[in-house]
C-alpha cells in the first residue's frame, strides 16, 4: 500500500518543500497540501471541524500550487497533489496553465484532489452562488481537460467559457483528478464522469459506499474509480481494513508545526508502515 502525507503548510510551519524532501526521503508516496484563499472575519459558516472557533491555520494556508513547485525542485519521485483545491473559486484558464506548468516541471507528478468546499463567505467574496458550486466545479474541471487535452480547445457552460484558444504547456499525461466529499449520488455521478477517484476525508463508511461509487462508474461505462481515504490517523489495524477493501493509497494527516513536531510523526508513520 502507499502511503502520502497531508499537512495544513502555512507561514508558521515547516516549510513544505522542506516536507516534501523529508517525506520521500522515508519512502512516503505522495504529498497533498490544502487550500483556501482567504477566510472572512465575518462568518456564518461554522467550522467544518465541530470547533467553537474556526483554527488559524485555515487562515494562513499557502497557496498550494506555489508550494508544491518549490517541492518539485528538490524531490524526484513523491506525488504532489492538492488536497483539496477549491475548484469552484478558480478561472479554469490560469489554473489550467498552473497545473500543466507544475506537471512539466514535476515530471508528471501531479494529481489534482478537489472539493466544493464548506465556507460561504469565502466562496461568495469569489462570486459564487452557493448553489451553483457543484456545477461550476464540473465545469471549471471538463474546461480544464479541454485545455489539457486538444491543440485548439473550446468551451461553452454556464459558468466556464471561451472560444477556441491555443494553451501550453500540456501536462506530461492525463492529471488523475479525486474528488473529496461525503458519498452520494451526485459526488459519485461527477466521479464517474470526469473524475479519476474518491478521496473520502477520515475514511469513514468506505466499506458501505462502495457499491454505489461502483454503479457509478458502471452506468458510465468505465471501471470502478480509485479510492483514496484522505487525512486519516492510521490507528491499529486501519490500514490492513483498508488493503481488504482494495484501496491501495491512503493520505495521513501529519499535525501542522515546525520540524520538531512533524518529523517524529514521519518517523513513526514509516516505522509502523514498516512493520506491516
Amino acid at each position: 500500500m502507499r502511503l502520502g502525507i497531508t499537512m495544513f503548510a502555512t507561514d508558521r510551519t515547516m516549510p513544505p518543500h522542506e516536507l516534501a524532501v523529508a517525506a520521500e526521503e522515508r519512502g512516503f508516496a505522495s504529498l497533498y497540501l490544502p487550500e483556501h484563499t482567504h477566510i472572512p472575519v465575518a462568518r456564518t459558516t461554522p467550522p467544518p471541524t465541530g470547533d467553537q472557533t474556526l483554527p488559524d491555520e485555515y487562515a494562513r494556508t499557502l497557496d498550494p500550487l506555489v508550494a508544491l513547485a518549490a517541492a518539485a525542485a528538490l524531490t524526484s519521485t513523491i506525488t504532489l497533489g492538492t488536497g483539496v483545491m477549491l475548484a469552484a473559486q478558480r478561472d479554469p484558464l490560469v489554473t489550467a496553465k498552473a497545473v500543466a506548468t507544475l506537471d512539466r516541471i514535476s515530471g508528471g507528478r501531479v494529481v489534482l484532489g478537489i472539493g466544493y468546499g464548506w465556507n460561504r463567505e469565502e466562496a461568495a467574496d469569489h462570486g459564487v452562488d452557493w448553489t451553483t458550486r457543484r456545477a461550476r466545479v464540473r465545469e471549471t474541471m471538463l474546461a480544464m481537460r479541454e485545455l489539457w487535452t486538444n491543440d485548439q480547445a473550446a468551451f461553452k457552460g454556464e459558468y466556464a467559457s471561451f472560444e477556441p484558444s491555443w494553451s501550453w504547456p500540456k501536462p506530461e499525461g492525463r492529471v488523475p483528478v479525486l474528488l473529496g466529499g461525503a458519498p452520494g449520488p451526485t459526488l459519485f455521478a461527477h466521479v464517474a464522469e470526469y473524475g479519476d477517484g474518491w478521496m473520502p476525508i477520515g475514511g469513514a463508511g468506505v466499506r458501505e459506499a462502495l457499491p454505489a461509487l461502483r454503479a457509478a462508474c458502471e452506468a458510465a461505462g468505465r471501471p470502478i474509480a480509485r479510492v483514496v481515504p484522505f487525512g486519516t490517523v492510521p490507528t491499529p489495524g486501519k490500514l490492513e481494513y483498508y488493503a481488504g477493501l482494495g484501496i491501495e493509497e491512503v493520505v495521513l494527516r501529519v499535525p501542522g508545526g515546525g520540524r520538531d513536531a512533524v518529523l517524529p510523526v514521519l518517523d513513526r508513520y514509516a516505522a509502523g508502515h514498516a512493520a506491516t
